[in-house]
């Protein structure tokens, strides 16, 4: 798939244009995640069985990902993006009402489709007008700008929840990313439209088959999807656990507000300092180092309680800042510009498959040990692997 050719685009939009979608991503995300797994948990009230539910959604991310290719072989990227914020929009706002629990599950759902395009765009809008920048430059960008919006989402969405209920912070979100929209509208972007071929179901799923062969036999490939997956699964399991823990410590909302907060400020002070590092002296060593302090924290987690266990939830939050910058790198790094729309699909699988695998392991633990501080056993092994998978010689 040749790399996308743009009509026009307003003179002043390059790579760091689409990395100040970030602030967007990151308010509206951050608010998103305060409260969704408590959401989830009010619907089926077990911790074990809203691990369950997450995998069978990120299941169903993981295809749309997979499944990209073949949307943006039919649609141009552009117009892609605007009808998966618009969907965004839409989902959120209707999931703010106080709705049944299958309407919000197929809500829950539609907004997943719309999240995954939309999350998979952003990185290939930013490599298409990258030029001379570099994708680590841009990264950094990117995840500062995420990291500030993400900074006031989780105590605005505490406020909100505890005042009018958990899914009316979902609103907030609506409203952001209709913001994004208007914003992105502003780049004045124009992608010649595509001729809509007709799909043969048989033929369509050879052709993702032999894609993702070739992308698994392309050199690097395979340490980059590793690496990308462990680094989710940590992420994974921390936005789906932190919150159920802090509620099941005896803290208030208030308070997980504030740790959420207060862990923002490690990825704050390090996004562009990280980018930096990078270049000097590359990204092997920030990848060991986190996930090599992520497993330690997490075995220290394990057991324990109190505001001991609040200082690990903001202690590892600065592993994961040595991480974020560089975590997709692999993958950039080692594919040419033509070869990342038809790539991108599959590489994006190890940001679904993570929330599949990860929580599942994690509900097993929950059930064999009887406490949901057992899921921190799973991230330690994570980040054990991820790092053995690093040092190993290739």
């Amino acid at each position: 798939m040749a790399k996308d050719k743009y009509i026009s685009a307003r003179s002043s939009v390059s790579g760091f244009s689409f990395a100040n979608l970030g602030l967007f991503t990151g308010f509206a995300d951050g608010i998103y995640n305060a409260v969704y797994s408590l959401v989830i948990l009010e619907i089926f009230r077990n911790s074990a069985v809203v691990g369950v539910y997450v995998a069978i959604y990120s299941i169903f991310c993981m295809i749309v990902a997979l499944f990209a290719k073949e949307i943006f072989r039919q649609f141009s990227k552009v117009k892609v993006f605007y009808f998966a914020l618009l969907m965004l929009v839409v989902c959120y706002a209707m999931m703010g009402f106080s709705v049944l629990p299958r309407t919000f599950i197929v809500l829950d759902y539609t907004s997943g489709f719309a999240i995954t395009l939309s999350a998979m765009l952003i990185p290939l809008f930013m490599s298409d007008f990258s030029g001379d920048t570099g994708m680590a430059r841009l990264n950094s960008r990117y995840h500062l700008w995420t990291n500030i919006g993400a900074l006031f989402a989780p105590m605005l969405a505490v406020v909100v929840a505890t005042r009018y209920g958990n899914r009316s912070a979902f609103f907030l979100s609506s409203a952001i990313y209709l913001a994004a929209w208007i914003f992105f509208k502003y780049f004045r972007l124009i992608q010649e439209d595509k001729q809509i071929k007709p799909m043969n179901p048989r033929r369509t799923v050879r052709s993702l088959m032999r894609n993702a062969i070739l992308f698994f036999r392309t050199p690097g490939m395979i340490r980059a999807y590793l690496i990308n997956f462990g680094f989710y699964s940590l992420r994974a399991m921390r936005y789906l656990y932190v919150p159920i823990l802090v509620i099941e410590n005896g803290f208030n909302k208030d308070t997980l507000g504030l740790v959420l907060t207060i862990g923002i400020i490690p990825y704050l002070l390090l996004s562009e300092v990280m980018g930096h590092l990078v270049r000097r002296f590359g990204k092997k060593l920030w990848l060991v180092l986190g996930f090599g302090t992520f497993a330690a924290f997490s075995i220290w987690a394990t057991f324990a309680t109190g505001f001991p266990l609040l200082a690990i939830f903001v202690l590892w939050q600065i592993s994961g800042a040595f991480m974020e910058p560089v975590h997709d790198l692999l993958f950039f790094d080692n594919t040419k510009k033509s070869q990342q729309t038809r790539f991108y699909g599959v590489f994006r699988t190890s940001v679904n498959l993570p929330s599949v695998i990860a929580p599942v392991v994690g509900a097993a633990c929950i059930t064999m040990f009887g406490v949901t501080s057992a899921v921190w056993f799973v991230t330690a092994v994570v980040g054990v692997i991820s790092v053995l998978i690093l040092i190993a010689k290739k």
